[in-house]
This record gives C-alpha cells, structure tokens and sequence, in this order.
C-alpha cells in the first residue's frame, strides 16, 4: 500500500471517529427526592433550558429517578447513576444532592432546589467552590415570609412549623426563621413530622396553640401539604407555604420562586458544563426573582379574608 494510501485511510478513520463522537447524546441523569409539584417544575425548567440550547432529541439522553421521598433510595440512586457515568448528574433537594455528591468523586454534579448547601456539606464556599459540585441555591427571603402572614394576621403571636428535623435545608430554614420571629415578636412552635406519614399528626399538634401554620420549603410537607391543609380549615388556622406551588394545593398565600424558571436557571448551569466549563469554577447561584400567590377560597375556608392591598399586587389569584 502506498504511503499516501495510508494516510488517507487514517483521515477518514479519524474523521469517523469523530463523527461518531459528536453523534453521542449529552447524558444529564436527574433525580430528585420526591415527587411534588415544585420539584417537578425544577425538573421540566432543567429540561426546557437544554431543549432552549440545541439538547433535543436525538442529541440528548435525559433521565430522571425520584427517590420517593426515602434518603436511602436516593442513595441507590446515586450509586446507579455514578455507575452508568453520566456526563452530569442533577440533584434536585437537598436529601438528592447529599447522596450524589458523597457517592460522585469525578463526574460533575449540579444540585437545585438546596436551601442551604453549605450546612448540607455540598461544597465548602459559594464562590469558585472547586471540585466537582456547583449548583443553585432556593434559600428564601424569610423576613418577607413573615410580613406577609402579618398583613393577613396583624395579631400573630405564635406561628406553628411543621417540619422534617432530618432534612438539613428545612433545619436551617427554621433556623432563619426563629432570628427573624424574634425581632417581629413572634413565638414560633415547631412540629416535627420525619416521614410524610406524620404530618398530620405534626399539624394537629399545632392545634390551640398558634395563629397561623407555615409551611417551610421541606420536601417532607410538601409531599404531603394536603394533610396541612385539612388540619388548617377543620380548627380555622390559616396555612401559609414557602412555595408558590402550594397555593394551588390549599395554602392560603406563599410569596416565593417559580420553580420552573429555577429549574431553568439550573439549567444554564448545566449547558455550560457540558460545553466545557468546569463546575468547580462555577459559582454557586442564588435564585432570582419572587412572585406572590393567593388563594380567595381557601382564604375563606379558613376563616380569613384576603387583604385588598395584597390582592393588588399578587402575581396569581388562583381561582
């Protein structure tokens, strides 16, 4: 064979390989620790974005996994997903982000929907966290949390949280929350609810003793607000969330993200890893812009009408 002969075998075998390599799908795996609207909204936010950005299609393998509300499914899910290599894993929830990055040492990983990602030990600095973890932060404004139960309850003394004391993201919620109840002079009552089961039996423990029940951003009452709910027109407590998701569920109000523009804003995140950045470089966002919902019937069924100036500047009056 002539030399020539073999350098052009050699081309065309490079350009083959080539070919076949840019035909391979960018792989995300996703998985969150249950599924609720909010999270699913980060989801099809993440998702929508990669689509916005040419990931569609036959170019795209996206898979998503929900742990079903269980810290030790999401541990199997993290290992799964480690072993068929993705090119990024996407943790939605605290409980999620916590079993991938501890179980993933190399491949990129891009939590969303974590309130407090230092406290969860995801990475050590928000800025340039280096390694391979980054993501977004849902931390919410708590303050403005409680001006706007105020304004329906101008009397508020004491406020009922359900919460799960084993998700870190719902721990330093309250947290936040007591150091600003305390400056408004407001006792905060907390019911512990570990598993979805129990949180009708959290709120019922609310009962006679509080104003008003929040509910905070915990994956855990979320999951099972309805139960809230119940508790809340059956004694006449208002409920009020952290989410605006949950407005349409039976809270009476939450000012809050719109979780699929935060799944959206997760997904910049993810494009630019899989054009090349490194996640370690990529600083840790924090979400961006709020909106604020309101239930008129709900507000009612729990005894409680809705003032006319928050009427005025709510984003959606769910009907």
């Amino acid at each position: 064979m002539k030399l020539s002969s073999i350098f052009k075998s050699a081309i065309i075998s490079t350009l083959m390989i080539s070919s076949a390599l840019q035909a391979k799908p960018a792989y995300v795996a996703t998985t969150a620790i249950v599924e609720h609207p909010a999270l699913d909204a980060v989801r099809d936010g993440i998702k929508q974005t990669l689509n916005d950005n040419g990931y569609t299609g036959d170019n795209l393998k996206f898979t998503y996994e929900s742990a079903q509300g269980k810290p030790e499914i999401a541990a199997q899910i993290a290992r799964k997903m480690v072993g068929d290599n993705p090119d990024i894993i996407v943790a939605i929830a605290t409980p999620s982000a916590q079993a991938t990055v501890s179980t993933s040492n190399s491949i990129p990983v891009v939590f969303s929907a974590v309130t407090d990602p230092i406290a969860a030990k995801l990475v050590p600095t928000l800025e340039n966290p280096g390694g391979n973890v980054t993501g977004l932060s849902d931390m919410a404004n708590v303050k403005e949390h409680l001006e706007l139960i105020k304004e329906f309850v101008p009397n508020l003394k004491a406020l009922g949280i359900p919460y799960n004391p084993g998700e870190t993201n719902s721990v330093s919620m309250l947290a936040a929350i007591k150091v600003e109840a305390e400056k408004m002079g407001i006792k905060i009552v907390e019911s512990a609810a570990p598993k979805s089961s129990d949180v009708m039996i959290a709120a019922k423990q609310l009962i006679g003793k509080v104003d008003a029940i929040y509910c905070p951003i915990d994956n855990t009452i979320i999951s099972a607000v309805e139960s809230v709910v119940k508790v809340g027109i059956d004694a006449q407590i208002p409920v009020f969330a952290g989410d605006t998701d949950t407005v349409a569920r039976g809270a009476v109000a939450a000012v809050g993200y719109d979780y699929f523009d935060l799944g959206r804003q997760t997904g910049d995140i993810v494009v630019r890893i899989l054009k090349g950045e490194k996640p370690g470089s990529i600083d840790v966002k924090m979400a961006k812009g709020t909106n604020l919902f309101v239930n008129p019937k709900m507000a009612k069924k729990m005894g409680i009408k809705i003032p006319e100036a928050v009427i005025t500047r709510a984003t959606k009056i769910i009907e």
